[in-house]
C-alpha cells in the first residue's frame, strides 16, 4: 500500500473515532448516561452502527476513550505549564492551580453513574506516573532554587501535591479553590520544624 495512502486512511479513522468520542460525550452531556445507545452514538456521529462497532463494543468503551483523551489533554496543559519560561515557584504554583481547578471540574461535570462507569472499564496505564513526573520536575526545580522546602524529596513533596489537591472535588468556588492552593502552597514553603 503506498504511503500516502496509508497515512490518508489512518487519518480517516482517527477522524471517524473522535467523531464518535465527540458524539457521544454531547449525548451523555444532554441524556445521562443510562439514556445514550449505541444506536444514538452512530447517528449523532454521522455513521452506520457496523461502522462503530468496527471501533468500538460498546458505550462504555467509547466513554472511556474520551476519558483518556480528556486525561491526556490535561497532562499535556499541566506539562506545558511546567515547561514554561521563568522562575520555577510561579510555574510550580501555576501547575497546582491548574491541578486544583482540573480537579474541581473533574467532579462538577461528571455524574456519579459516569464515574463509575469511565473506571470499571480502564486499564491501569502509566498517566499517574506521568502526573507525579510532572509534579516531581517543577518541584525539584523549585527546590533547586530554594523557593520550596528541600528537607523532603522531591517525589514526596509531588505526591502530597496531588493528594491534597483532590479535595478541589468538594470545592464548589474559586475562593474555596484559592485556599486549597494556598494550603498546599504552605506545605511546600514551610520551614523544618527546628529542634529545641
Amino acid at each position: 500500500m503506498p504511503q500516502l495512502w496509508a497515512e490518508t486512511v489512518q487519518a480517516h479513522r482517527a477522524e471517524v473515532r473522535d467523531a464518535i468520542i465527540d458524539a457521544a460525550a454531547e449525548l451523555v452531556r444532554r441524556r445521562g448516561l443510562l439514556a445514550v445507545t449505541m444506536s444514538q452514538i452512530a447517528t449523532a456521529a454521522g455513521i452506520g452502527r457496523a461502522t462503530l462497532y468496527k471501533y468500538f463494543p460498546d458505550v462504555e468503551h467509547v466513554l472511556a476513550a474520551w476519558h483518556g483523551r480528556q486525561v491526556a489533554a490535561h497532562l499535556a496543559v499541566l506539562a506545558a505549564i511546567g515547561e514554561q519560561p521563568g522562575e520555577a515557584a510561579a510555574r510550580l504554583r501555576a501547575v497546582i492551580l491548574a491541578y486544583g481547578e482540573i480537579c474541581q471540574q473533574r467532579q462538577q461535570h461528571t455524574d456519579t453513574a459516569l464515574r463509575a462507569a469511565l473506571h470499571r472499564n480502564t486499564a491501569p496505564d502509566d498517566r499517574p506516573e506521568q502526573l507525579l513526573a510532572i509534579f516531581t520536575g517543577v518541584i525539584t526545580e523549585a527546590a533547586a532554587s530554594e523557593a520550596v522546602r528541600r528537607d523532603v524529596p522531591s517525589a514526596e513533596l509531588a505526591a502530597f501535591c496531588i493528594n491534597a489537591l483532590e479535595a478541589a472535588s468538594s470545592t464548589a468556588t474559586p475562593d474555596a479553590l484559592t485556599r486549597l492552593v494556598d494550603v498546599v502552597w504552605a506545605g511546600l514553603t514551610a520551614p523544618p520544624a527546628v529542634s529545641p
